[in-house]
């Protein structure tokens, strides 16, 4: 056999034997026999002893995973993985569309794709490698996943055709197809394990496995479906789409370009039957408008983009039996009542549980014990409770009352005025309330503690090693109590010990935003914590200094008065002060390159040789500010190629100057 030959050979037994794997595992249709898989397989192997100059990365023969990650490395996005804003309704669609038309004219088009029901994901390619794979997280920084990724078949190792920049970044959703949910499924209930509720879950779960071999036999699927670069490429994100397929990515084919609505509600018609014939879930349809341009000029909210939505088809609808109804209480002591079900299957999967929210929902439908119920599944993880089915009420059945006391501890539940939900009021003694708290404290956008999770935070409580978020600061007190834990040895404990330790370096604004004051979320955190730069200052504070803070109003002002009024809160406070931990803002002192464009503001519209951050980096290093809109407030608009028709249009109704990107650099010299 000549070289040329064997390359061509090996190249063939790769592509045949990737394709007969993924029938397999992922579609549950094999189309070949397993000994002629194998003796194929052996070939290939043979093959490759002999000529390992050809041997493919991505060989069948290669061993998948192998690695073990004990915890996952925290990437920042270069480019934020923000969500979409979705609707139920074709009106809305038809609103956003007119909004577009308002904004950029009637000249664009769509492109619809199907909404899989799976797991954002991130890949970062350099010199056409797979260099990083990680997760949506909270949309700024997500979880390196690379070697659990890297098990995927259909996501290139390496690409091999040419065209593409030297670093990239694209995403798309992991997914599971149902046959391998099932067969899976199947194998852990034979194995008396607990199944999986959905597909989804599945997926997520087992990206986010410590072992990637264990993570190479539950066949994972990818769709990509965007594509970010440094400088742009491509006029549109169909243009985009293309290009990515011939370099190798999967690509869905069932996107489509629309040139109008009605063409997307068309589009949206023939999924809504047609979706439960595909191999996978997807609950719904996205658009986007397609020129890059257009997107630019458009932009975005804190949240998603505006020149995309996605449209979530009507949840199934299914009768059953309320067997019960229980109440959960929350970390801020929120009780919320949840309907138990006579288990039914619905959209495929089984529910034996509804979210009834509060008092109101359960006056609502007017609930009667062993009522006969319409729960749906649509936008919320756990299954609601939509009407009752009062024909088939057994005469005589007891009405559902909300409760006065806390199911857990007893104290009597409070309601603001105003408020539709119960709270108990008893933060410091009631178990899942003080549970609920130590696990917010230690979460990753708190004081993100490694070596501690909400199972070991559980079982310390239950054994009466901690009480309070500042118990924890005392655990190394305890190193011999809590060897005598099972699945706890030295090496968990020191680790745990470790990350303790380097909590205490995390600001104030984290701080303040893991002691779990009420409506005090990341944001309100951070912006208390520039304001008053100290604990003491905001502790002393009355309500209105509380206001004069930037976003601060009446309820968020009066809930941190609360919280500081309650001297136990402010012990807790002064325990860890003398634990060590950051009660004072680092202000950073911010150093310009200059101060030429001091007192300049700009927007930055169209596409240029530098990327935009590029560009809003330079004008603030120099002084100068970025506005969010035109208006007769701005100084300069900084134009690219195809910049947006409406921006320039009422750049030169204001008689604003239009620069470009060597005339903002000229300002600079």
């Amino acid at each position: 056999m000549s070289l040329f030959d064997a390359k061509e050979r090996m190249d063939a037994l790769v592509k045949e034997l990737s394709q007969h794997n993924y029938n397999y595992y992922v579609l549950a249709q094999p189309t070949i026999s397993d000994y002629d898989f194998d003796q194929k397989l052996r070939e290939l192997a043979e093959l490759e002893k002999r000529y390992p100059e050809y041997q493919d990365t991505d060989s069948p023969t290669q061993k998948v995973g192998g690695e073990i990650t004990k915890e996952f490395q925290t990437v920042k996005h270069k480019w934020a993985m923000l969500s979409l804003g979705n609707t139920y309704s074709e009106q809305d669609l038809k609103d956003f569309d007119d909004r577009i038309r308002k904004a950029i004219g009637d000249d664009f088009e769509y492109v619809c794709e199907l909404k899989f029901d799976g797991l954002s994901m991130s890949l970062t390619y350099q010199d056409g490698q797979l260099l990083r794979a990680v997760t949506r997280g909270d949309g700024s920084q997500g979880d390196d996943v690379t070697t659990n990724i890297k098990t995927i078949n259909r996501i290139p190792k390496r690409l091999k055709s040419s065209g593409y920049p030297e670093m990239f970044e694209i995403r798309g959703e992991v997914f599971m197809h149902r046959a391998a949910f099932d067969r899976l499924n199947k194998e852990r209930m034979e194995n008396n394990e607990v199944p999986y509720a959905n597909p989804r879950n599945f997926a997520a779960g087992t990206v986010k496995m410590q072992d990637s071999r264990e993570v190479a036999k539950r066949p994972l699927d990818c769709f990509l479906y965007f594509l970010y670069t440094d400088k742009q490429l491509f006029k549109t994100h169909w243009e985009s789409l293309e290009a990515v397929k011939e370099w190798g990515f999967p690509v869905c084919e069932h996107n489509k370009l629309c040139k109008n609505i009605d063409e997307v509600l068309a589009f949206i018609h023939h999924w809504e039957k047609e979706r439960f014939n595909l191999s996978y879930d997807i609950d719904g349809i996205v658009l986007k408008v397609n020129n890059y341009a257009q997107q630019h000029e458009l932009g975005f909210t804190a949240k998603s983009p505006r020149w995309a939505i996605s449209y979530k088809y009507k949840a199934q609808e299914v009768e059953t039996i309320l067997n019960q109804v229980t109440y959960q209480v929350g970390r801020t002591g929120a009780v919320t009542p949840v309907a138990n079900l006579k288990p039914v299957l619905l959209a495929g999967t089984t529910v034996k549980r509804a979210t009834l929210h509060n008092a109101n929902e359960i006056q609502r439908l007017d609930l009667h014990e062993g009522d006969s119920v319409f729960v749906e599944k649509g936008g919320e993880i756990i299954p609601k409770i939509i009407s009752v089915n009062t024909l088939k009420r057994e005469e005589g059945a007891a009405r559902i009352i909300y409760p006065d006391v806390c199911p857990e501890c007893g104290s009597n539940l409070i309601r603001k005025e105003g408020e539709a939900v119960h709270y108990c009021p008893n933060d410091e003694g009631c178990p899942p309330q003080i549970v609920g708290k130590i696990q917010h404290f230690i979460g990753r956008k708190a004081m993100n503690i490694d070596g501690l999770g909400d199972e070991t935070v559980e079982t310390f409580y239950r054994h009466g090693y901690i009480e309070h978020i500042s118990d924890l600061y005392k655990l190394y007190e305890r190193v011999d109590d809590l060897k005598s834990l099972e699945r706890f040895g030295e090496k968990s404990i020191t680790n745990m010990l470790e990350g303790i330790e380097k909590s205490k370096q995390m600001p104030f604004e984290k701080v303040l935003f893991g002691l779990g004051i009420r409506y005090v979320g990341e944001t309100v955190a951070r912006k208390l914590a520039h304001h008053f730069k100290n604990i003491d200052s905001l502790m002393n504070a009355s309500y209105d200094e509380l206001i004069t803070a930037e976003e601060i109003g009446e309820r968020i002002a009066l809930s941190v008065q609360d919280y500081f009024n309650d001297e136990r809160h402010k012990e807790q406070i002064e325990k860890l002060r003398l634990a060590g931990l950051q009660f004072e803002s680092e202000e950073a002192e911010v150093i310009l390159d200059s101060t030429k464009l001091d007192g300049k503001s700009f927007i930055i519209s169209g596409t240029f040789e530098r990327s935009r951050d590029e560009l809003t980096q330079l004008i603030e290093a120099n002084g100068g500010k970025i506005l969010s809109s035109i208006s007769g407030k701005l100084n300069y608009v900084v134009a690219g190629d195809n910049m947006g028709p409406a921006k320039l249009e009422k750049a030169n109704k204001l008689n604003i100057p239009i620069i470009s990107e060597d005339d903002l650099l000229a300002m600079l010299e």
